[in-house]
């Protein structure tokens, strides 16, 4: 392997370039469909009692490379981790045919492709475990080299793919994620829900105040809204018979992108037959602590600020009572005049249309930011929660809870509505907001109020996204996602590199306000 060039990138995928058209002089396929690969670097090393002495076969991509004269240390990382392997040049093994390379071959090799190597495991003098090469395969000859650092957070976000390999240990982040979604299912599997599918695409979206996205179905001739929430299609199972369901998936919201919030997250929601709200809040403590025990081995956490403990009591904070203690107001009784008053003189920045429940809703966000938690929001007013049922002896309360961590809300649920004349009576109230030009009010939904006439029994329902592992691992929302979206933009070496062959198109400027 030649050493690195400092020459600007375009020069080094020609010389890479002229390497592959080299390999294939000798009848290498720098391409091949089938590797050989027996075990991950991370099991030899973990069991090198069991594998010394033993030849294997690794494979993975070169990420080091340094040549003593006829010996050359080198490592290969797979996703398990980095493993050294150790060739004496005399003791290559060729056979091009089946596309070993001999040591006259290996200055084709470049950092960053992925190679296979067959060799002995054992130690070196200074006692690291490596593989002693008898057979190196080429798998992957790579035409750009992998950058060493990748120090801006757009270029991260931009390019993931080397974002995972420039910082491998990020990827442990996203093993987690993948944990963390795999304990809740397997929760909740041995709860004796079921998982079940519901449409992405509805023609009435429902079940949060949200801006839906809207997309248009051909073959209906018919627009269509990606879903904001998957509840009331489950309601409509519950409905149908089913007791205890619920649904993994994205879910797709139109509204402002900030460090907690994305247009795009996944989100685990559920519905339970014959439960209340309370019934809920004793599973979602359990869950959360089943979570954070199987995916981080501990209970206590530091994020936004905030410290808090999973296996503390969590506390019930009375939302009627908490306003009245903070703002000294009656939210029931309180004009809008005095509400804007109020958060005019806490400097609070007020998006979309400005509506009674929405005043209300930004002065409790002021009181929640000081809130660590665990704790359970409770006794929301009816007019900020148009599904959740009223309390029997006090119509003007709802049971639900919203879960309160970090100064934050990360989950919510309520025993669920089952009289179709006050669904339908909040669908109106909604639903003339939305008119009144509220384009995040709730829609009506006539099916579902005629779903409910059929029948529905008493419920309970709760839901949550990933937000509540971006505060875990104490990330933003978009280090905490693979594929973030992006405006479109195109690398100029890119541009550069391929202008004779593709056409780009003008990439548009975000307008100033």
């Amino acid at each position: 392997m030649e050493a690195p060039q400092k020459s600007d990138l375009v020069t080094q995928r020609k010389i890479r370039l002229e390497k592959i058209g080299e390999l294939k002089k000798l009848g290498i396929n720098p391409y091949p469909s089938k590797s050989y690969k027996e075990y991950s670097n991370q099991e030899v090393i973990d069991k090198f009692d069991e594998f010394e002495g033993k030849e294997v076969t690794l494979a993975g991509r070169i990420t080091a490379w340094r040549e003593h004269g006829e010996l050359i240390f080198g490592d290969i990382r797979d996703q398990s981790g980095k493993i050294q392997v150790m060739i004496r040049k005399e003791e290559i093994e060729e056979n091009l045919k089946k596309g070993y390379l001999g040591s006259e071959h290996l200055y084709l090799l470049d950092l960053a492709d992925f190679i296979e190597v067959k060799g002995v495991v054992g130690k070196t003098k200074r006692g690291e475990i490596s593989l002693m090469v008898k057979n190196i395969r080429l798998l992957v000859k790579t035409l750009r080299p992998i950058p060493r650092e990748l120090k801006k957070k757009e270029q991260q976000f931009r390019r993931r793919y080397l974002d995972l390999v420039v910082h491998p240990e990020k990827r442990k982040m996203f093993e987690r994620k993948a944990k963390f979604w795999q304990v809740q299912r397997d929760f909740l599997q041995n709860e004796g829900f079921m998982e079940v599918e519901v449409p992405v695409m509805e023609t009435i979206t429902g079940g949060a105040d949200a801006k839906p996205f809207i997309t248009h179905h051909n073959a209906l001739n018919q627009d269509f809204y990606l879903r904001i929430s998957t509840e009331l299609y489950q309601k409509r199972l519950i409905g149908a018979g089913f007791e205890k369901i619920y649904v993994f998936g994205p879910n797709f919201r139109n509204e402002g992108m900030d460090d907690e919030h994305l247009q795009e997250f996944s989100d685990i929601e559920w519905y339970w037959a014959y439960a209340t709200y309370k019934d809920n809040m004793d599973l979602v403590k359990r869950l959360f602590r089943e979570v954070v025990k199987e995916v981080y081995g501990k209970t206590k956490f530091e994020t936004r600020g905030h410290t808090f403990d999973f296996a503390d009591e969590w506390k019930e904070i009375d939302y009627v009572e908490t306003m009245k203690e903070r703002f000294n107001i009656d939210i029931f009784n309180v004009t809008d005049k005095e509400l804007l008053k109020i958060v005019e003189k806490n400097n609070i920045e007020l998006d979309g249309d400005v509506s009674r429940g929405r005043l209300i809703d930004n002065l409790w966000k002021l009181v929640r930011s000081k809130i660590s938690g665990p704790a359970f929001l409770v006794n929301h007013p009816k007019f900020v929660s148009p599904l959740a049922k009223s309390h029997d002896d006090n119509e003007e309360l709802t049971e639900r809870f919203q879960v309160i961590i970090a100064g934050s809300e990360l989950g919510n649920g309520y025993s669920e509505i089952n009289d179709p004349v006050d669904q339908l009576d909040r669908f109106l109230e909604q639903q003339s907001m939305r008119d009144s030009g509220d384009d995040e009010a709730q829609m009506l939904d006539i099916d579902f109020v005629e779903m409910l006439e059929y029948g529905m029994p008493p419920a309970s329902g709760y839901g949550q996204s990933e937000r509540i592992f971006w505060f875990l691992e104490d990330v933003t929302a978009r280090e905490g996602i693979f594929f973030p979206q992006l405006r479109v933009e195109v690398e100029n070496t890119t541009k550069k590199i391929y202008k004779d062959k593709v056409k780009f198109p003008e990439e548009k400027k975000e307008k100033k306000q």
